[in-house]
């Protein structure tokens, strides 16, 4: 493919909750901020987080899961731990999770099934399957770091509020290896709101997604600064918008035109906004690429097709992908036959999230790039899916 550019996105989430925090002067050391590596899937271009986890801790990978309302693991299988330990109904993490159900374990118990513990309903975002899951606690190690960039030592919480689920809960297009799901949703138990508030950190954490998959993002949780390059603090380089959350703990921000190459498309995206959401777009890392009502994207992709008319267009033999050019004639460099750059415009005209070459475009196949921008139907949750891509 002729066009090679890569380009990575950082996404800062702030957030405030009244939660379970323990003390900080019960841990002896205080984080400036922790990390999180992240690592993207080539077969499903969603992204992987690393999390140690259990005694002794074992490396355990967890698809990245913006809107999950908690982190939840499979049980099923070779579950060894000699930390677990299971809440029972009515303490004060049944009400944290907000969970009405109380286990009851036939037979001999195990992780996952309990007698008088608590049950959550645990969702593969995926696959939208759901089951109930046994709330319990674990620990969980994890890296710190001093000023955005140095290394610290890896820092224990010892009473992890997780989800132990069925290894049913794991069928789908997941990828490879995954043992559950790490929600990062605004909820009192998702991971990052557990990790904030037990180490004493100010409540926001941000996501820098790589492109690549030869290289390695960050979740960072925490204040900044958030160095990905020497001396170089990429939030002092970010634009804000406003970020509102839905009833089901999804973020959304408000998208209010869009723009490709400059020029406004005839939309009016609010009148496809569901009410009671608070936004046009949401945000989400188990959508593999960004989806537009059918309405919007009809009407995005004959733009987008007019600013590429130089370049020929060929049949869509890739699914979900709905419009694909002859790549060997595009180039990020070329006058006039580079791929159009696209601006999701906030609800500040000042402020838009802009799409560059690559970014907009996937290799299908050799000689055949399609737009990586998908049909969501004509009753999608939000007008604007920004996915993983």
């Amino acid at each position: 493919m002729a066009f090679t550019l890569h380009h990575n996105l950082i996404l800062i989430f702030f957030y405030l909750f009244s939660l379970i925090a323990v003390s900080v002067s019960q841990t002896r050391f205080k984080p400036d901020a922790l990390v999180l590596p992240v690592q993207k899937d080539t077969a499903t271009g969603l992204h992987v987080a690393q999390i140690n986890t259990r005694t002794p801790l074992i490396s355990v990978p967890f698809l990245v899961d913006l809107n999950g309302l908690f982190l939840w693991v499979n049980c099923d299988q070779h579950y060894f731990s000699s930390t677990y330990k299971t809440p029972f109904c009515g303490s004060t993490q049944y009400t944290h999770a907000m969970t009405h159900y109380c286990n009851k374990c036939p037979g001999p118990s195990w992780p996952g099934c309990h007698n008088n513990t608590c049950g959550v309903v645990a969702l593969n975002t995926v696959t939208r399957q759901t089951a109930i899951a046994e709330l319990a606690q674990e620990v969980l190690s994890i890296q710190s770091t001093r000023a955005g960039s140095n290394p610290g030592p890896s820092v224990n919480f010892q009473q992890f509020l997780f989800a132990c689920a069925p290894s049913s809960l794991l069928q789908g297009p997941l990828p490879k290896n995954v043992q559950g799901i790490a929600g990062f949703g605004h909820t009192p138990i998702s991971l990052p709101t557990q990790l904030t508030a037990h180490f004493g950190l100010s409540p926001k954490f941000a996501l820098c997604l790589i492109s690549s998959p030869v290289s390695k993002g960050v979740i960072f949780l925490g204040n900044g600064p958030y160095k990905m390059l020497p001396n170089v603090d990429i939030s002092a380089r970010a634009s804000y918008t406003p970020m509102t959350v839905s009833p089901q703990a999804e973020y959304f921000i408000q998208v209010s035109s869009i723009k490709i190459n400059g020029k406004p498309l005839p939309l009016n995206l609010s009148a496809t906004t569901k009410q009671g959401v608070g936004g046009t777009t949401m945000i989400s890392t188990t959508t593999p690429y960004t989806s537009l009502e059918h309405s919007i994207f009809t009407t995005f992709t004959q733009f987008f097709a007019t600013q590429l008319s130089a370049v020929p267009q060929v049949r869509p033999v890739v699914q979900p992908f709905g419009v694909c050019f002859d790549s060997t004639k595009l180039s990020s460099t070329r006058v006039g036959l580079g791929v159009p750059t696209i601006d999701f415009v906030m609800r500040n005209d000042n402020v838009a999230w802009s799409f560059y070459g690559a970014n907009s475009m996937v290799q299908a196949r050799p000689g055949v790039a399609c737009l990586a921008f998908v049909d969501g139907g004509v009753n999608p949750k939000a007008s604007v899916v920004i996915g993983a891509h």
